[in-house]
């Protein structure tokens, strides 16, 4: 029986051995297990890390009753990430539903992604491994397989791109005051009770109104004669002509002492009124007129013309007595700006008594400076003069955006909206959800709108690169030269159009655009333009030296002097 136990503790002993030897074995020689990853150097898009690993295990390295369970982590400063996706592979003799691998060897794949973090750029692609045979259980060396990960994608410039609504200040404005002179058939003399009419008395009182008035200014006095459309061409030509020069005599007569005045005379004369006439029979009730219209629409000879017409005879009798004699006239037209505050003026008014001003020059105050804080107290001016202004509240919003308030932003539009909910308003509140980094609503204001604006399609192309939809962002993004346009180019592969895009592109004091071209410099093996794109960043913005040290964009030029001494 003695000798039955001591076997029993030798052969327990032997097989606990081997177990242990198994996992040790495997663990001594993860050498020779190839890993392969993909892409190489891991990359974020659509705020995702995806990574690919293919596992090559060698001919007799995989123990029959072990399992192995393969944890891939970024490991980083302050932390590590896990992926969810782990990998378990199981050697023949195991009963589990794991990749298998036979004791002959063989391959296992594995994919998996995490969501991106900033720390994540300077990281460390690792693989856990853990194994476990019958119970036992041992941890193996970490593989690491890739360093840091390229955040190229997350340079979208999330900035606002919202619409201004126009005031309708005009500060010059134009007036015309007429007058008609009326004369008998065939007749060019000036009756005395014409010059009695109330038209000739309050042409009077609005010349006498602006010469008193510094904010009137006449432009010019106009002679218009004319002769009506019946009887020979000859004779309306000279009445025309004489009705113009009694007319004449009249004005200088009554208004050539003023010096105002005295040098803005002009005359024109118009043999055959047809323009007037067509006009008068449109406004009129006769009961032919559509007849006559239609005459006028088939002839252009003032012969045949006046021929036909004449042919309707109860037609012609109630055009004789209604329409014909108010076209031998003489129109007396006086053309006056009206001049109202200057910018100066303005400006003054804001500070002393807003209340003067109108709402449409206090919505023009605001485009009179570049300060947005003085921007938003005009247009708050105007919001408080009319409350139901939807201008003033949208403008509110659009000086909120450009202030980097989305917030503040959303409340304006929001009273903007309950007035008039427009493309424009639509348009304003997509970008406040972008700055507040809310992409779903962004995206169904900007698709809500009844047609897309080249502020939309920038936002909604912004909105593709954030989930990595390049060729939708490039397609969205093409009407004008942007950064975003030259990085969805980039992304997408299009590194050349990416380089003539930013070509076109105005530097910043963000920076931003210059680090770009450095980017697309690296990318195409250009060194001098990534040191003169660096530079130039640097220059506009220092947080960049330090982005760049770590970027891996730049991997191949860390050790090079030129880019040493760039980014001290």
């Amino acid at each position: 029986m003695k000798n039955f136990t001591r076997l029993f503790v030798i052969l327990l002993a032997a097989v606990l051995m081997s177990g242990c030897s198994s996992l040790d074995k495997m663990k001594k020689n993860a050498n020779l297990v190839k890993y392969e990853i993909s892409p190489k150097v891991l990359e974020t898009h659509a705020g995702i890390v995806a990574a690919q690993v293919k596992v090559t295990y060698p001919e007799k390295y995989f123990d029959k009753n072990t399992t192995l369970k393969i944890t891939p982590v970024l490991s980083y400063e302050g932390g590590e990430t896990a992926f969810d996706e782990l990998l378990f592979t199981q050697g023949e003799k195991v009963l589990a539903n794991n990749k298998p691998v036979a004791w002959t060897g063989g391959t296992v794949n594995w994919s998996g992604d995490v969501n991106y973090i900033p720390e994540m750029k300077v990281s460390e692609f690792l693989l856990y491994i853990d194994a476990e045979r019958k119970g036992r259980t041992l941890s193996f060396d970490p593989i690491k397989l890739a360093d840091g990960v390229i955040a190229t994608s997350t340079l979208v410039e999330y900035h606002a791109m919202p619409i201004v609504l126009k005031d309708n200040y005009q500060r010059i404005v134009p007036e015309q005051k007429v007058a008609d002179i009326l004369y008998n058939i065939n007749q060019s003399n000036i009756r005395p009770s014409e010059l009695k009419s109330a038209d000739i008395q309050a042409l009077k009182d609005y010349i006498a109104l602006v010469m008193e008035n510094e904010r009137m200014e006449v432009k010019g006095v106009t002679n218009s004669s004319y002769a009506s459309p019946d009887g020979p061409l000859a004779l309306n030509e000279k009445l025309s002509v004489e009705r113009g020069k009694a007319a004449d005599r009249y004005l200088k007569r009554e208004y050539g002492k003023i010096p105002e005045l005295a040098d803005l005379f002009a005359s024109q004369t118009t043999a055959e009124d047809w323009e007037g006439f067509k006009t008068l029979v449109q406004e009129s009730s006769i009961a032919d007129k559509e007849l006559i219209l239609r005459v006028l629409s088939m002839y252009q000879d003032p012969v045949v013309r006046e021929q036909e017409i004449k042919n309707m005879a109860t037609a012609y009798e109630a055009l004789a007595d209604q329409v014909l004699p108010k076209l031998r006239r003489s129109k007396l037209i006086v053309d006056v700006n009206l001049i109202g505050l200057s910018d100066e003026e303005i400006l003054a008014a804001i500070k002393d008594d807003p209340s003067v001003l109108s709402l449409e020059q206090l919505l023009y105050a605001a485009t009179l400076t570049n300060d947005t804080k003085d921007m938003l107290k005009y247009y708050e001016m105007a919001a408080e003069k009319d409350p139901k202004c939807y201008r003033a509240w949208n403008n509110i919003g659009w000086t909120y955006l450009q202030m980097g308030k989305a917030d503040d932003a959303m409340v304006a539009l929001e009273k903007a909206k309950a007035l008039k909910n427009d493309d424009n308003v639509k348009n304003n509140m997509g970008f406040a959800a972008l700055l507040k980094g809310d992409i779903s609503a962004a995206s169904e204001y900007f698709n809500s709108m009844s047609a897309a604006t080249p502020e939309s399609k920038f936002g909604l192309g912004t909105i593709a690169i954030h989930e990595g939809k390049y060729d939708q962002a490039v397609n969205l993004l093409s009407d004008t030269p942007t950064m975003n346009l030259a990085l969805a180019q980039l992304l997408k592969g299009d590194i050349n159009k990416a380089k003539m895009t930013m070509d076109a592109v105005e530097p910043c004091k963000c920076g931003a655009p210059s680090y770009l071209k450095a980017v697309i410099a690296a990318r195409l093996d250009n060194k001098d333009g990534v040191i003169n794109g660096l530079r130039e960043a640097f220059g506009y913005n220092a947080k960049w030296k330090n982005y760049a040290l770590t970027d891996l964009e730049f991997a191949k030029y860390f050790t090079d002097d030129a880019f040493i001494a760039v980014t001290k």
